[in-house]
C-alpha cells in the first residue's frame, strides 16, 4: 500500500508503540485485502468494553492496556494505550445493572463491564452501548469514511445515513480509533456502492412486520450484493429502515441497498444503479410474502411462550411507545416474560415519559446494553420465544436451542398475556 507522511511516521513510532501496532495492523489487513491506500476517517464503532471469560483473563495478567493490546491490535506487546485519536464509540455489550434479578447473566461479567467502561471512558470512548448508536447521537454525515462494526449498525450506516463503512472486526475498529485511518477498499470506493439486484415487491410493504419480511426476502436473494428495492413500498420511518437492513444482513451479509426516493445516493432508480443497465427484476410476491413468514416460523412447534423478546435492532423511543401502550392495564401470563432491549440513554427517556413504568407494572422489562443474542441469556427454562425482529427468529433458535415464533408487535404482546401463540399473517 502507498502510505501518507504521517502514516508512515505512526509505522515508524512516532506516536509511540500503541498507535505503531495499529498502524502495523492495518498495514497488513489492508495488503491482504489489496487496498492501494488507507482512507481518514473521524468515526469508529468498535467493541472494547464487552466482558468475555477471555478479556478477564488478560485483564488479571495484565490489565486493560493488555487486553486492549491483545484482542483489539492483535498485538503481543503489553503497551500502554493513549486516548482515542478520533470519535469512537462502544456498541452493545453484556447486560448492565438493570438485568441483575432478571437476566441469568453473572453479576461478574457486570462488574468487569464496568470496570472497563471506566477504562474506555477515560480514554475517549463513548459508552453508547447500543447495536444503533445512530439512535442516540452518533450520526456521521453522508459520504464520511467511518469504521463501524455490527451487521445492522453497517447497513444503516451506508444506506440510510449514506456514510462509508465495510463491516468491520474488533481488531481493525481497535486500530482505526488509535490512527483515524482504515483501508480504503469496498463500500468506501464510490463504484462498489452501485446496485447490482433490482427486487421489486408487487405486494403493499407497510409497517414494521413487512418491511422485516421483505428484508428477509431480499438478502436471501442477493446474499453480499447490493439490492435496489421499489414497487409498492409505503413511506418508511426509521424503525422500518432498521429493521429492513438488519433482515437483509441476516439472512444475506448486505451491507449498502437502496430505495430510489429515499435512501440518500438513490434519487432515482438509475442513479441507484449508477447509470449502468438496470438488471431484469426479481418479483416480491403474495408467494413469496407467504413463504418468507412460513421459514421464519418454521423453528416453532409449541404454541406455550416463555418468553417475548423485542427490540432487535434496539427499539427506538416510538417502538417503546407503542408497546406501553399495547400492555398498558394487562398483565403478564405468569409462566411468560417480556423484555424490551433499547439503548441505555433512550431507556431515560422512556423512564421519564411513563413508557417504563407501564411496561413493568405489566410484568415486562425494559433492559439496556445488550440483548439475549449477544449476551447468550434468556430467561430460565425458556424453551419458545416469540419476536417481532426476522434478525432474532433467524437467530437466536441456534444460538440458545430454543424454538422460535415470528409476528407483529400486538401478536407479541397476546402471547405475552395469554402465554400462547396465536399469530398468522394477514
Amino acid at each position: 500500500m502507498r502510505l501518507a507522511d504521517d502514516e508512515k511516521a505512526m509505522l515508524d513510532g512516532a506516536e509511540g508503540p500503541a498507535v505503531a501496532a495499529a498502524m502495523d495492523l492495518l498495514v497488513r489487513y489492508g495488503e491482504a485485502l489489496g487496498a492501494e491506500r488507507l482512507c481518514d476517517i473521524r468515526n469508529v464503532a468498535g467493541t472494547m468494553t464487552q466482558p468475555s471469560p477471555v478479556k478477564a483473563k488478560l485483564v488479571r495478567e495484565g490489565g486493560w492496556n493488555k487486553a486492549f493490546s491483545v484482542l483489539n491490535l492483535d498485538s503481543d506487546d503489553d503497551v500502554e494505550i493513549p486516548p482515542m485519536r478520533v470519535p469512537t464509540c462502544q456498541l452493545q455489550q453484556g447486560f448492565g445493572e438493570d438485568a441483575l434479578g432478571v437476566a441469568p447473566y453473572p453479576p461478574g461479567m457486570i462488574e468487569l463491564q464496568a470496570d472497563a467502561e471506566s477504562f474506555y471512558g477515560a480514554h475517549g470512548v463513548n459508552i453508547l452501548a447500543t447495536c444503533t448508536p445512530y439512535q442516540v447521537g452518533n450520526l456521521p454525515v453522508r459520504g464520511e469514511h467511518c469504521a463501524w462494526m455490527e451487521s445492522s449498525a453497517v447497513v444503516y450506516c451506508n444506506s440510510v445515513l449514506g456514510a462509508r463503512t465495510n463491516c468491520e472486526g474488533t481488531a481493525s475498529t481497535g486500530a482505526a480509533s488509535l490512527t483515524g485511518k482504515i483501508p480504503c477498499w469496498g463500500n468506501h470506493l464510490p463504484e462498489n456502492r452501485h446496485g447490482t439486484h433490482l427486487i421489486e415487491s408487487a405486494v403493499p410493504v407497510d409497517g414494521f412486520l413487512d418491511w422485516g419480511m421483505f428484508g428477509y426476502f431480499v438478502g436471501d436473494v442477493v446474499q453480499e450484493n447490493r439490492p435496489v428495492v421499489t414497487g409498492d413500498l409505503r413511506r418508511p420511518d426509521l424503525a422500518d429502515l432498521k429493521h429492513f437492513g438488519a433482515a437483509t444482513a441476516s439472512s444475506g451479509g448486505v451491507e449498502i441497498y437502496h430505495i430510489p426516493g429515499i435512501t440518500p445516493e438513490a434519487a432515482t432508480l438509475e442513479a441507484a444503479f449508477g447509470g449502468r443497465a438496470i438488471p431484469e427484476k426479481i418479483v416480491y410476491g403474495e408467494r413469496e410474502r407467504r413463504a418468507v413468514y412460513q421459514r421464519l416460523n418454521d423453528q416453532g412447534e409449541s404454541a406455550d411462550v416463555d418468553f417475548i423478546l423485542l427490540g432487535c435492532p434496539h427499539a427506538s423511543l416510538d417502538q417503546i411507545a407503542r408497546a406501553a401502550r399495547a400492555l398498558d392495564g394487562k398483565k403478564l401470563n405468569p409462566g411468560t416474560e417480556l423484555w424490551m432491549m433499547t439503548p441505555r440513554a433512550l431507556r431515560t427517556v422512556a423512564d421519564r415519559n411513563g413508557y417504563t413504568e407501564i411496561i413493568h407494572k405489566a410484568g415486562g422489562r425494559l433492559l439496556t446494553d445488550s440483548c439475549p443474542a449477544m449476551s447468550k441469556s434468556a430467561p430460565e427454562g425458556t424453551r419458545v420465544f416469540a419476536t417481532d425482529s426476522a434478525k432474532q427468529a433467524h437467530y437466536l433458535p441456534a444460538i440458545l436451542g430454543i424454538e422460535a415464533w415470528y409476528g407483529t408487535l400486538e401478536d407479541c404482546v397476546e402471547a405475552a398475556v395469554t402465554g400462547t401463540w396465536r399469530g398468522e399473517l394477514k
